[in-house]
């Protein structure tokens, strides 16, 4: 029996940044586990849609998919607008057998990827003390999804950092602008900010525009070894979740 294709539901973008990184994430994510079918479709805006790769995969026979939202948190795309997109394919292909898998978040391998692209950005483990610490995410108007960001700020304080707050590009506060001049008027000498997104477009943009009096910003998540990784570790617990250990997930 063959392994159930892995599809990668991704939000989309008019930002062309957008797909280019998912696809460049999905393409890493083939090189570490050579044989495993895996496909990208978007919500809205980058074609295929996620409607037409599910049809495409009924009529060429596959038996089996894990539909893996590129969220880092569990917010509106993952409660409603994805679970929505599966519920009409399933009615419509009833021989296909759809799996959601979890969302990203929270995960270490994600804090990895994020540390890893603050060291590209020119800062080295010694800087973490007197450096303050911008958690910049995308934003939501979801409560459990910005007490997720809370927490991973309360997380990587323990660290070593000497400050770590959080930031929103849009729907709630504070914005990462005003989260660096926060940290200045405390006295921290230096200041980095870290866009807690998987790839760039408007609301990274916001993220990078509010960095300007930071001493550092750094990369989006991107298409980094972690994030791959991370991914082939939440199809597996969709895929077999009774018999996967939840360390999977670190």
């Amino acid at each position: 029996m063959s392994a159930p294709v892995l599809l990668v539901i991704a939000h989309g973008s008019r930002d062309p940044r957008h797909a280019a990184t998912v696809h460049a994430l999905t393409a890493r994510v083939r090189s570490l586990r050579p044989g495993l079918r895996v496909e990208t479709g978007f919500l809205d805006f980058n074609a295929p849609s996620v409607p037409r790769v599910l049809e495409r995969l009924s009529a060429e026979g596959a038996a089996e998919v894990v539909a893996l939202p590129l969220l880092l948190t569990r917010a509106f795309h993952a409660k409603s607008d994805i679970p929505s997109v599966l519920h009409e394919a399933r009615t419509r292909l009833p021989q296909l057998a759809i799996r959601q898998a979890g969302v990203l978040g929270p995960s270490p391998l994600l804090n990895t990827a994020l540390e890893q692209r603050l060291h590209e950005a020119g800062l080295t483990p010694g800087d973490k003390g007197s450096t303050g610490l911008v958690l910049a995410s995308a934003g939501s108007s979801d409560p459990e999804a910005i007490a997720v960001i809370a927490e991973i700020a309360r997380e990587l304080r323990h660290t070593g950092w000497c400050a770590v707050r959080p930031a929103f590009a849009s729907a709630s506060l504070p914005r990462t602008a005003d989260v660096v001049r926060a940290l200045r008027a405390e006295g921290v000498r230096r200041v980095a900010v870290a866009p807690y997104v998987i790839a760039p477009g408007r609301l990274p943009d916001r993220i990078a525009e509010g960095a300007a009096e930071a001493d550092v910003l750094s990369g989006v998540l991107g298409p980094s070894l972690p994030l791959a990784r991370l991914l082939l570790n939440r199809y597996d617990e969709a895929r077999v979740p009774a018999a996967v250990p939840r360390a999977l997930s670190a």
